[in-house]
């Protein structure tokens, strides 16, 4: 059988590693093409989109998929509703990866200041209350929503440079996690950081900074994750993706 995943994260990655080599199935890992050098999955690989609903349905029609699993980032919502939308115009059943947010998580009620913003747009109008040396992990595509804060500074970190207008004052840091706690204390330390602005994208990979943010004291503002298609199927990780998909195989 043919497995198509959407993929791209962590938890995409670790899915190929899981499937890799398992009899009677084929894998691919579809890529956005957003990252100038990705870390590639085992198993086939495509990049680059697909032309929408219409494109993905046809995808999956032409390539005989048996199987769609959108394992894409808690923020891409566009693709996990033309998922959600192609897997039924093309009657290919549809499994979803959704690592639990760190809003619903326990360590929300651990102790920290923390703030939600339902958009960037959102977040940048609230941030003057909040700090004056921001450190900013939103990803390079949302950094423009942040150009107009004047009398703020901001530390961008991204994986590639940021896209679009910038703040006034920015310092870029390129840098790809996981990160480790020891070195977000240090990093806070050192910019003199007062507010930390994320998405609640989930995960362990870059979790360390919001253990470092409450040591610190300072607030944390998280931007909440947009709606996920209902009635699909979903798992929170990796391995629980793997044991469904070898489940269904059988």
């Amino acid at each position: 059988m043919h497995v198509l995943i959407l993929g791209g994260t962590t938890e995409a990655r670790r899915l190929a590693e899981l499937l890799h080599g398992t009899p009677g199935l084929r894998l691919t890992s579809s890529l956005a093409g957003r990252v100038a050098a990705p870390r590639l999955p085992p198993g086939e690989v495509r990049v680059g989109g697909f032309g929408g609903v219409p494109g993905l349905a046809g995808w999956l029609r032409e390539h005989w998929v048996g199987l769609l699993i959108d394992a894409t980032h808690p923020f891409a919502g566009t693709i996990s509703l033309h998922a959600a939308e192609a897997a039924a115009t093309a009657h290919v059943p549809l499994l979803a990866i959704r690592r639990p947010g760190w809003v619903d998580a326990e360590r929300a009620g651990e102790g920290g200041d923390w703030h939600t913003a339902g958009s960037l747009e959102e977040a940048a109008a609230m941030l003057p209350g909040l700090g004056s040396r921001v450190f900013l992990t939103t990803g390079r595509m949302g950094v423009a929503a942040f150009a107009g804060c004047d009398g703020l500074w901001f530390l961008v970190r991204s994986v590639d440079p940021p896209e679009g207008a910038l703040p006034a004052r920015t310092e870029v840091l390129l840098d790809r996690g996981p990160f480790t706690l020891e070195g977000e204390r240090e990093l806070i330390a050192r910019h003199r950081v007062d507010v930390l602005v994320t998405k609640d994208s989930g995960g362990a990979a870059t979790a360390p900074k919001l253990t470092a943010a409450r040591e610190a004291g300072i607030p944390v503002l998280l931007v909440r994750r947009p709606r996920a298609p209902e009635g699909v199927v979903e798992v929170p990780g990796a391995e629980e993706g793997a044991r469904w998909v070898r489940g269904y195989l059988r």
